[in-house]
């Protein structure tokens, strides 16, 4: 499943509401479900999912899973494996960076959200899984062409392990196998 650019600030402004990103993530990690079984999922009720996902199929970041329909429900599926929002295609209009800025502050605390989560519930993974995670940070000083290096090669590091996941998870090799979630980040500071 490819990328997907969002570059239109109405479609950014869709996304950047705490429930639909993670029906977002639900959705990704289900690959296809129904407004039912993602209610389930992020404990909502479906009608408010239902909403929700309605909106995030009018901007394309969802669409109708091949299933078509299970009865009255539609099964729903990721229109995209990531979908990629810069700043520089926002940053000349000041309501893009309003939407940008409004966007990533959400993104971000979902984010977090779900590595505190995890922070805090490691102890009762399995020893070899809670061995296994990690977390790393580096204090950099770089150039912006370094930095914008360094991006491309995390990209290109993502989506290595992306395409060895689906094709391990199509293979279906009998391993065992947990959703893993991979934060990256790069950005500039003043101390």
């Amino acid at each position: 499943m490819p990328s997907k650019k969002v570059t239109d600030v109405r479609a950014l402004d869709a996304y950047a509401h705490p429930l639909r990103i993670r029906l977002d993530r639900a959705l990704i990690t289900a690959q296809t479900a129904t407004a039912t079984q993602l209610a389930e999922m992020v404990n909502e009720p479906v009608s408010l999912v239902s909403y929700h996902l309605r909106k995030l199929a009018e901007y394309g970041y969802i669409e109708e899973a091949p299933q078509g329909r299970d009865g009255r429900e539609r099964w729903w599926r990721p229109a995209a494996e990531v979908f990629d929002m810069h700043w520089k295609d926002f940053s000349d209009d000041p309501e893009g960076v309003a939407a940008y800025v409004g966007a990533g502050h959400q993104i971000v605390r979902a984010r977090m959200h779900n590595l505190l989560q995890y922070v805090g519930q490691q102890a009762n993974w399995p020893h070899e899984w809670a061995s296994s995670a990690f977390g790393s940070g580096r204090l950099l000083k770089l150039t912006h062409e370094e930095l914008q290096e360094m991006a491309e090669e995390a990209a290109a590091f993502a989506d290595r392990w992306a395409a060895r996941s689906r094709a391990a998870q199509e293979s279906d090799d009998g391993r065992d196998r947990e959703h893993v979630e991979l934060q990256m980040y790069g950005y500039p500071f003043k101390p």
